[in-house]
C-alpha cells in the first residue's frame, strides 16, 4: 500500500525508493536497539538518504567492500611512454558528435596519465569547432571488473565517462532486455551548473526490450553519487558484471547493485573511455577560451 502510494501519488523514482528501503532499514536498525552512539554512526546517511527520497539528491557510498578473492587481472594499461597504445586502443567515434566532434588530436599520454582535452579549435581535423576524444578497446569483454581510475573535468556542459556498450542495444529484438547487450554507464560526472551536481557521478543502465516492450529503449538510473574532491583528485569507478547482476562501486565501495531488463548481458562489449561533448545550444553558451580536461591514471580489467 506504502509503496504504491510512493511510487504512483508521489511519483518517486526507482532509485527514491532504493533510497527509502535503505532509510527503513536503518532506522529499523536504529530503533532495535537505540544508542546515543549508533546513532551517530548512522546520522549522516540517515540525512542523505532523506535527501534522496525527498529531493533526489546525491548519497555517499555505503555499499560492501569490494572484494576480488578469484579474480585475476586481464587487462591493464597505466599509460606510461609519450602516445596512446594503439596496440590495445582504437580512437572512436571519430568526426561529427553531438554539437562537436570527436578527434584523435584530443587524446595524448604524458607523465603516466591519459589526458583527454575538450577545446574550441579553428584549425581542427573536421574543421572549426568544439572537439574532444573518445578511445575504445580493441578487445572485448564479456563479465568481470572493470575499473578506471581518474580526475574527471571541472568544466561545466563537458562530462567524463567510462563505459561498457554492445551492438545495438537501443534495438529490442537485438537487446533483448539486455541479455543481448546493454549500455553500462560505470560512471558520468554529472558536472551541471546545478549545484547538486558538483563533485558527483551518476551510474546508469541501457538496454531495449524489457519486459517485452518494443518501442524505444528502457533507462535504469541508480542515482548520483559523491566521490572524493573528484576535479582534483584521483578516484575509482569500478563495474563488476556477475553471472546474474551488476555491481557498482567508487573507490571501491558498492554504491548499487541491480540485474535491471531482462537478465544481465550475456555478449561481449566495448570498454570506452570518453570526454563527451554536448549539444550545440549548449556550446553556444561556453566561452570559447573554456576547457576540459579528463585525467586517466589506469584502465584494469579483471576476470574469473
Amino acid at each position: 500500500m506504502l509503496e504504491t502510494f510512493l511510487v504512483e501519488v508521489l511519483k518517486l523514482a526507482p532509485r527514491q525508493m532504493w533510497g527509502f528501503e535503505q532509510l527503513v532499514a536503518i532506522l529499523k536498525d536504529l530503533f532495535s536497539s537505540f544508542s546515543l552512539q549508533k546513532l551517530g554512526a548512522y546520522f549522516m546517511a540517515i540525512i542523505e538518504l532523506l535527501g534522496l527520497v525527498i529531493l533526489d539528491t546525491p548519497v555517499t557510498p555505503r555499499g560492501e567492500e569490494l572484494d576480488l578473492t578469484g579474480y585475476s587481472l586481464v587487462f591493464e594499461d597505466e599509460f606510461e611512454g609519450d602516445a596512446l597504445n594503439t596496440d590495445v586502443w582504437e580512437y572512436r567515434g571519430s568526426g561529427p558528435r553531438r554539437g562537436g566532434f570527436n578527434a584523435a588530436s584530443q587524446v595524448e599520454v604524458k607523465d603516466g596519465t591519459m589526458i583527454m582535452t575538450g577545446e574550441y579549435l579553428t584549425d581542427g581535423t573536421y574543421g572549426e569547432g568544439w572537439y574532444t576524444g573518445m578511445i575504445k578497446l580493441k578487445e572485448r569483454y564479456c563479465k568481470g571488473y572493470f575499473e578506471i581510475r581518474c580526475k574527471v573535468n571541472e568544466t561545466p556542459a563537458f562530462w567524463s565517462a567510462f563505459w561498457i556498450q554492445a551492438d545495438a542495444p537501443y534495438t529490442a529484438s537485438i537487446s533483448k532486455g539486455g541479455v543481448g547487450g546493454a549500455e553500462i554507464d560505470i560512471f558520468e560526472s554529472a558536472n551541471t551548473a546545478e549545484i547538486t551536481n558538483k563533485g558527483v557521478v551518476t551510474q546508469t543502465i541501457h538496454c531495449a526490450g524489457v519486459d517485452g516492450v518494443e518501442e524505444g529503449f528502457q533507462s535504469y538510473n541508480l542515482g548520483s553519487f559523491k566521490g572524493n574532491n573528484i576535479y582534483d583528485e584521483y578516484n575509482t569507478y569500478g563495474l563488476e558484471w556477475t553471472d546474474t547482476e551488476y555491481i557498482f562501486y567508487i573507490n571501491g565501495v558498492e554504491t548499487r547493485r541491480t540485474s535491471f531488463g531482462n537478465g544481465v548481458s550475456e555478449v561481449e562489449e566495448d570498454v570506452i573511455v570518453s570526454l563527451e561533448i554536448p549539444a550545440i545550444e549548449v556550446l553556444e553558451t561556453l566561452d570559447k577560451d573554456a576547457s576540459a580536461t579528463y585525467t586517466v591514471d589506469y584502465v584494469r580489467i579483471y576476470q574469473k
